[in-house]
């Protein structure tokens, strides 16, 4: 009897999910698909050798049925709806991550600002593949799993080893309360221009985003330049709150297009805060999904100038639909196109793990490193919306102005300390030890930007903790470093003394994009590529 109520909810489990799609075509299809279904764990369940565990079974076949469709359309158990969504919600304790579980592999798909995995280097992209040394690769692993795993008490560590490419890499990772800001710094560069970092597309960004914009005009902001440099995305309703503040009334920002789901048109409103100013848009190749709205919509109504490298391309839409356990389906229902009808979605054909290692062959191609190595397609060629400048889709956003990666120093010995969590630690001793003092001598963010020193002394003193954590002392690779080192130190100190805020604004000396930026604003070059 249990067994033949197991088989009805499994056919009520997928005949279930048939009548809540609307628009659902090829219905007969679908359901004799159904009795087939039926009819194979029936057989299993009459017949087979062994004892089975059906419920397993299922979910094995749904898993593998999502992964022949896209990288995007996911699984998700009962155990893990309410753990996935916490990384966009609330604050916890934790390594800091956004993450997915993609074909059995723990991608971290986002790093957050501040918290501890950003502390020790942890990236977006990055595929953890041990933890406390127990393999995980290659496992089927729950949210709950993962949260399991990376999840602890405050203050407590934990060691994980990534795949970065073909590197892999070992990391010392302290658990803290995970802060879960979207607007990291939102600061002044001079008498008219503002910098606002977006790390990521949440359910508060656009209170942020505008509190940060009316902050900024306040001090006299007449250009903007907004950093979306390794932005994975999040809420599409906060990109679109985001580009509703540059575009004018009635603007198409996106549209959404699928087979089942048909078109739909986002546009912009009357409310925008800064619709005339001239505006920079900072991106890489971890800025993708939502980011991508932003910066496709901009650049496709000539509303401002894309710095940086090609962005990431992701340009799927998924829709979270319920299921009859409690478990869910994140399905990919549409593209979204930006408002010239570009679909900036990479190719996906070519399956799940040659789609992750996309991003790494821009490396080896050289399109890192000039734009002249970005391949483009002319039969995606399309025009902007007012200057008719050509753009292209099938594969993320080219930027107008393209930024180098710098590849001129090798930071692997730094890369080292921070994994070991040498530098964490030594900040935050020698905050401990000398917080009075630092107050006494930096009574202002100002002061302490312009006075304080990182010594010789203090070098050394890292220097020695990374040898007794495991990390070999190397001349070569220390020297090239230094100054990058000392801005990295300087600029974490800022954090703990004051915010976010003014840890950017130290490190932003070294961002090249965000200089650029800068620059085509004074010299004309913005001015020239729009009009």
């Amino acid at each position: 009897m249990k067994r033949n109520f197991l088989i009805l909810g499994l056919i009520l489990l997928f005949s279930g999910l048939v009548c809540q799609v609307e628009a659902q075509h090829n219905i007969n299809q679908v359901r004799a698909q159904s009795v087939k279904y039926q009819r194979l764990m029936a057989l299993i369940d009459a017949f087979y050798v062994d004892t089975v565990n059906l419920e397993r079974l299922t979910e094995d076949a749904i898993v593998q049925v999502l992964a022949d469709l896209d990288p995007h359309s996911v699984y998700i158990t009962a155990e893990d709806v309410e753990a996935m969504n916490e990384p966009l919600e609330g604050g916890f304790y934790g390594i800091g991550i956004q993450f997915a579980v993609l074909r059995d592999t723990l991608v971290v798909q986002d790093v957050v600002a501040g918290g501890p995995s950003e502390k020790v280097g942890l990236r977006a992209g990055d595929r953890i593949v041990a933890v406390e040394g127990e393999n995980i690769a290659g496992k089927k692993m729950t949210y709950v799993d993962v949260h399991r795993y990376l999840k602890g008490e405050k203050g407590t560590v934990v060691n994980i080893t990534v795949l970065r490419g073909t590197d892999r890499l070992d990391f010392r990772i302290v658990r803290d309360k995970i802060p879960l800001y979207s607007v990291d710094a939102a600061y002044m560069l001079d008498g008219t221009t503002g910098y606002v970092k977006v790390s990521r597309f949440a359910a508060t960004t656009i209170e942020e985003f505008e509190a940060a914009l009316k902050k900024l005009k306040g001090q006299g902001m007449q250009d903007l330049i907004l950093d979306l440099q390794g932005n994975g995305g999040g809420y599409m309703g906060a990109a679109l709150g985001l580009c509703d503040n540059f575009l004018k009334s009635l603007n198409l920002i996106v549209y959404t297009d699928g087979l089942a789901s048909g078109r739909r048109d986002e546009f912009a409103t009357a409310a925008g805060l800064f619709e005339d100013g001239r505006l920079v848009v900072l991106i890489d190749g971890n800025s993708a999904s939502a980011s991508e709205i932003v910066s496709g919509a901009v650049q496709d109504w000539d509303r401002g100038v894309i710095v940086g490298r090609r962005s990431f391309g992701k340009g799927l839409v998924q829709r979270q639909y319920p299921l009859t356990d409690g478990s869910m389906i994140r399905l990919t229902v549409a593209h979204y196109y930006t408002p010239s009808g570009r679909c900036i979605q990479k190719p996906y054909d070519k399956g799940g793990l040659e789609y992750e290692a996309e991003y790494f062959k821009r490396y080896t191609t050289g399109e890192l490193l000039s734009a002249d190595s970005i391949v483009v397609n002319d039969s995606l060629k399309y025009f902007t919306k007012v200057k008719k400048r050509v753009v292209y889709g099938g594969g993320g956003i080219i930027p107008d102005v393209f930024v180098p990666l710098d590849t001129s120093v090798n930071y692997l010995y730094f890369n080292r300390l921070i994994a070991k969590n040498v530098i964490g630690d030594y900040v935050n001793d020698y905050i401990d030890k000398h917080r009075t003092d630092l107050q006494k001598a930096y009574p202002d963010f100002a002061s302490f930007n312009r006075d304080f020193v990182v010594t010789d002394g203090m070098i050394e003193d890292i220097v020695d903790a990374g040898v007794k954590a495991g990390v070999e002392k190397n001349e070569e690779l220390l020297m090239p470093i230094l100054p990058s080192m000392r801005l990295q130190l300087k600029a974490l100190i800022a954090r703990d003394l004051w915010d976010m805020n003014e840890m950017y604004q130290i490190l932003n000396e070294e961002n090249d994009e965000l200089k650029k930026g800068v620059e085509i604003l004074k010299d004309g070059t913005y001015d020239r590529i729009l009009n």
